[in-house]
C-alpha cells in the first residue's frame, strides 16, 4: 500500500475547486460522467484499431446511489487504469490522461475530456472518494485509490474489482444529501447526458409487454396477455438526430427529435436546418425556427451547446449572433473553447467564424425556401418575421442576404419584397420632394379609419406591427435613397403624400383665429396642439395625429436604441387637424351660442379622440352620454 501527497502547485487544491473552479455545483455530475464516455470512447477506438486484448463487450456506464452507505457510484467499462496511470493522473492532475491519448490517436478518436481536473470536482460533494480500477491491459492487477479531501491519498491493489473498467465511489457529505435522491440524480442526468455517445443506465423501469399465450380465440388469431417486465432504464440517446448525416434522416426524424429536445413544448417547429461541417472547424447540430409572433424574450436559451454530445450550457449569446438565440436545437462542436469548468467561453477566433458560419447557413436555408417555395414561405412569415428582422437590424452580413427573401404585407394579405413594393407603389405614392412615400400601420384595428382614408385616396398601407418597425423603417430609409416612412395615422392623409395642387380653404385667417380657442378650451391640457388644414369635404371634420419623428423615437426607445435616452419617458403629444372645408367645422363657427358651440367641438374633438383609443375613463363615460342625447 501506498501513501503520499497529491502533486500540486497549493497545499490544498480543494477548497478552490469548491470556491472558484466551478461555477455550479451540480456538474460534478457531468463531468465524472463525461471522464466514464471518455474512458469508454478510448477502448473502443482500440478495439475498432485492433489494439485491444479480447472483446469490447457491454460498454453500458451505469450510476448508483446507496442511500445507506450515503454513496453515489459512477461505474464504467472503458479503459481502466493501472497503478502508475492512477498515480500519473489522479494524483499528478498536471497532466491529462485525454490530452495524451488524443495526441497518440488524434484524427481516430472523439474525445470528450480536456480537463485533468474533471474528476476533482467530485470533492465539491463528497467528504472521501474512492476509485476502484483495473486496466485492459494484460495482467494489470486492480487498485484502489482513497482521498478524504485533503492533499493526502491511499493506493493499494483491490481484490473487489474484478473486471476491466472504472468505478468511482463518492460518499457525499451532509451538506450535499441532494446528490443521494433519485430525483435529484435523475433530473442532472438528463439536462448534462442526455445525448452522450455511450448508453447510461440509471436504475431500473417496469414495462408492460404483449406476450404470446399459445393459444388461439374463436376467430383463429393468436391470443396475448399483458405482462410486466423490468429492463433497464437507460436514461440517454447515444445517437441523437444531429450527429447523423442529413442524407439518411426524413421529416419525421427532425420532428421527433425536436420533440425529445422540447417534450413540453407542443407547437411543433416551422422548419429546421442541419449543420454540417468539418472544414475549418468541426460543427454539427440542427437548428429550428419556433412560431416566433411577435414575441422577443421568452423564446431566448432554447439552443442548447454539446461539445462532443456532451452538454455545455444553452446560453450561446457569444457563439451565435444575438438574433439566432431566438432559435431552438443544438449547436455541438469540440473546437469551441471553453475554461476549466466548461462553463465560459474564452475569446478565440474560431468563435467568430463559427458564429459567421452559422449566420450564413440560415440565410441560404431561408432563401432557399422562399425561391424554391415562395406560397408555403409567405404562409410561414408572420411566424418568423421578427426574426428575419432582428437579424436584419443587427448583423449587416445578414441583412444583405435577407434583401432577397425578407417581406412586406400590405393592410390587404398580399406579401412583396421590398423592391417589388416600391415598384407598386411609386406611381402613385410620391411626394413634392419626388421621394417615394411608403405607408404602414402598426394596428389594423385602432389605425383603420386612417387606413380607409388612404385606401379611398387609392394609396396602399403596409402592415408592419412588431416591437422592431420602429427601429426597420428608420434602416431601410437609411439605406434606400429617396424613400420616407411615415406611419397612416402621423398626418392627414393629404399631408402624408403632399400633391402639386392645393384644396382652397373655406376659412379665413380671421375665422381660424376666432375657432382656435374654442376647440383648444374643451381639449386636454398641453397634449394637443390645434392646426388647421384644407382638405376635402369628405374627410373626416376634425383628426388626431402623431408627428412621425417623435412618436417613431418612443417606440424605439421602448424597445431599446432610438440615440435618445429618456425619450420613451417623454409625455405624448399630438396634433388636432381641423379640416377646414367640412360643414360642421362652419357649423360651429357660426354657432351664435355659446354653451352649443363648446358641446358641438367637443363632440367632434371627442370622436377624433376615440378613433385613436385616446378616449377614456370618465371622458368616455360623458361622451356616451352626450351621444345618447344628441340622438
Amino acid at each position: 500500500m501506498a501513501k503520499g501527497q497529491i502533486n500540486v502547485q497549493t497545499e490544498n487544491i480543494f477548497p478552490i475547486i469548491k470556491q472558484f473552479l466551478y461555477s455550479d455545483q451540480e456538474i460534478f455530475l457531468r463531468e465524472l460522467v463525461s471522464n466514464a464516455v471518455d474512458a469508454t470512447q478510448k477502448l473502443k477506438t482500440m478495439g475498432n484499431l485492433g489494439e485491444l486484448e479480447g472483446e469490447v463487450g457491454d460498454t453500458t456506464i451505469e450510476i448508483k446511489i446507496d442511500e445507506k452507505k450515503k454513496t453515489l457510484t459512477i461505474l464504467d467499462k472503458g479503459i481502466g487504469m493501472t497503478e502508475e496511470e492512477v498515480d500519473k493522473y489522479i494524483n499528478q492532475i498536471a497532466f491529462s490522461s485525454a490530452e495524451e491519448f488524443v495526441e497518440k490517436y488524434k484524427d481516430k478518436a472523439s474525445i470528450i475530456g480536456h480537463f485533468g481536473l474533471g474528476f476533482y470536482s467530485s470533492f465539491m460533494v463528497a467528504d472521501k472518494v474512492e476509485i476502484f480500477t483495473k486496466s485492459h491491459k494484460k495482467d494489470a492487477k486492480a487498485v484502489r485509490w482513497e482521498c478524504d479531501g485533503s492533499p493526502n491519498y491511499t493506493l493499494e491493489e483491490d481484490s473487489i474489482q474484478k473486471e476491466r473498467g472504472t468505478a468511482i465511489v463518492l460518499h457525499i457529505s451532509d451538506d450535499a444529501k441532494e446528490y443521494l435522491e433519485k430525483h435529484r440524480i435523475e433530473s442532472l442526468l438528463e439536462k448534462y447526458c442526455k445525448f452522450m455517445p455511450v448508453s447510461i443506465k440509471f436504475g431500473t423501469k417496469e414495462e408492460t409487454i404483449q406476450e404470446k399465450t399459445g393459444k388461439k380465440d374463436k376467430d383463429g388469431k393468436e391470443e396475448t396477455k399483458e405482462k410486466k417486465v423490468t429492463k433497464d432504464n437507460i436514461i440517454n440517446n447515444p445517437e441523437p438526430a444531429w450527429v447523423k448525416m442529413p442524407a439518411d434522416l426524413k421529416d419525421e426524424d427532425y420532428k421527433a427529435f425536436y420533440r425529445e429536445l422540447y417534450p413540453m413544448n407542443f407547437q411543433e417547429s416551422l422548419f429546421h436546418i442541419h449543420l454540417n461541417v468539418d472544414y475549418p472547424f468541426n460543427l454539427t447540430g440542427i437548428l429550428y425556427f419556433p412560431k416566433l409572433k411577435n414575441n422577443l424574450e421568452v423564446q431566448k436559451d432554447k439552443i442548447q451547446l454539446y461539445s462532443n454530445q456532451v452538454f455545455v450550457t444553452d446560453s450561446v449569446e457569444g457563439i451565435v449572433p444575438d438574433f439566432l438565440t431566438l432559435l431552438h436545437g443544438v449547436i455541438d462542436s469540440p473546437d469551441i473553447p471553453l475554461n476549466v469548468s466548461r462553463s465560459y467561453l474564452q475569446s478565440d477566433g474560431n468563435v467568430k467564424k463559427i458564429s459567421n458560419y452559422i449566420s450564413k447557413k440560415v440565410a441560404d436555408k431561408l432563401n432557399e425556401l422562399f425561391k424554391n417555395d415562395r406560397k408555403s414561405f409567405e404562409e410561414k412569415w408572420d411566424d418568423i418575421k421578427i426574426f428575419i428582422e432582428y437579424g436584419m437590424l443587427s448583423d449587416e452580413k445578414f441583412a444583405d442576404k435577407a434583401k432577397k427573401f425578407s417581406l412586406y404585407k400590405n393592410v390587404d394579405g398580399a406579401y412583396y419584397t421590398f423592391e417589388e413594393y416600391l415598384e407598386k407603389i411609386k406611381a402613385a405614392q410620391i411626394d413634392k420632394d419626388k421621394k417615394t412615400v411608403v405607408l404602414y400601420t402598426t394596428n389594423k384595428e385602432e389605425q383603420y379609419s386612417y387606413i380607409s382614408a388612404a385606401k379611398d385616396k387609392g394609396y396602399d398601407v403596409l402592415e408592419m406591427d412588431t416591437p422592431l418597425t420602429a427601429h426597420l423603417v428608420g434602416k431601410l430609409e437609411q439605406q434606400e435613397e429617396n424613400v420616407t416612412f411615415t406611419r397612416v395615422d402621423g398626418d392627414t392623409i393629404d399631408q402624408l403624400i403632399k400633391k402639386d395642387e392645393d384644396i382652397p380653404s373655406k376659412l379665413t385667417e380671421n375665422d381660424e383665429k376666432k375657432l382656435k380657442p374654442v376647440i383648444e378650451e374643451v381639449l386636454p391640457k398641453d397634449k394637443f396642439t390645434v392646426n388647421f388644414v384644407s382638405l376635402s369635404e369628405k374627410d373626416q371634420p376634425m383628426t388626431i395625429t402623431q408627428a412621425e419623428f417623435m412618436r417613431r423615437m418612443k417606440d424605439m426607445s421602448a424597445v431599446g436604441g432610438g440615440g435618445m435616452m429618456g425619450m420613451g419617458n417623454l409625455p405624448d403629444a399630438y396634433d388636432l387637424k381641423v379640416n377646414a372645408n367640412h360643414p360642421l367645422i362652419s357649423k360651429i363657427l357660426n354657432e351664435k351660442d355659446a354653451n352649443k358651440q363648446k358641446e358641438m367641438a367637443k363632440q367632434a374633438a371627442d370622436l377624433a379622440m376615440l378613433s385613436q383609443n385616446l378616449l377614456k375613463g370618465e371622458e368616455l363615460s360623458k361622451f356616451i352620454k352626450r351621444s345618447v342625447e344628441l340622438i
